[in-house]
């Protein structure tokens, strides 16, 4: 990363503290999701001893562009993102893609999940899409799970990128109605296998440790942290 170019880093998240001091950027987070933000950020921190929380900045704090996902794969879309994070910063980029795939849907929502009901990040529609769709569906047919691709990109010294690919899964079920006010998207349709508590209902400690996001990420973190330390 140029001199410049860091130099703009450094401000936009200073910036966005209000504190000149903040530490400097490492960690780019390839999202402009709030909520997905805050839950990566914890397993992130608390998976990398010494990681400063204000060393790890989001794409929408440092003014970086969406990027139009267009991969036809979880793992694709979050190659895109983190590829365009770290040329655009020359920062360690870490990105991911997730969305639910409904057994009786063959797989679908899959990557259309944000966007399921036509218009992106709309929640509360994308739920009540997917409700009206599985109105009449029995209990044993309501299988899903969700998935994720978390990726790492890493610009090197050379111009080329090294990028790392992990997966993880969660599975459960849909029930008939929202329950819990906690997470974001489908969270608080789906009660993952083995608890009485949808992903809504969970402590966010409690969705870290069994989510498909937390397991893709903790399976990405020891390659994270031999570039951090590096």
């Amino acid at each position: 990363m140029s001199a410049a170019a860091g130099a703009d880093v450094m401000g936009a998240a200073a910036a966005m503290t209000g504190d000149a001091s903040a530490a400097a950027p490492r960690v780019v987070l390839a999202t402009h999701n709030a909520g997905k933000l805050a839950e990566l950020r914890r397993i992130l921190v608390e998976a990398v001893p010494g990681l400063d929380p204000e060393a790890v900045v989001s794409a929408a704090q440092i003014d970086l562009p969406n990027v139009v996902e267009d991969g036809t794969t979880f793992a694709a879309n979050a190659l895109l993102k983190a590829r365009a994070a770290a040329q655009a910063t020359g920062l360690i980029a870490v990105a991911d893609d997730s969305g639910l795939s409904v057994d009786i849907l063959h797989g679908a929502p899959g990557i259309f999940s944000a966007r399921w009901s036509g218009r992106h990040g709309d929640d509360d529609a994308n739920n009540d899409l997917l409700l009206a769709q599985l109105a009449d569906i029995a209990e044993e047919h309501r299988g899903a799970q969700f998935e994720c691709a978390a990726v790492m990109v890493v610009p090197e010294a050379d111009g080329t990128l090294t990028e790392v690919v992990e997966h993880g899964t969660m599975r459960g079920r849909l029930l008939h109605e929202r329950r819990g006010e906690g997470g974001f998207g489908y969270d608080p349709l789906f009660l993952p296998d083995g608890q009485e508590r949808t992903s809504a209902e969970l402590s966010p400690a409690a969705k870290d440790a069994i989510s498909h996001r937390g397991k893709a990420f903790r399976a990405l973190v020891p390659a994270i942290a031999e570039r951090l330390r590096g």
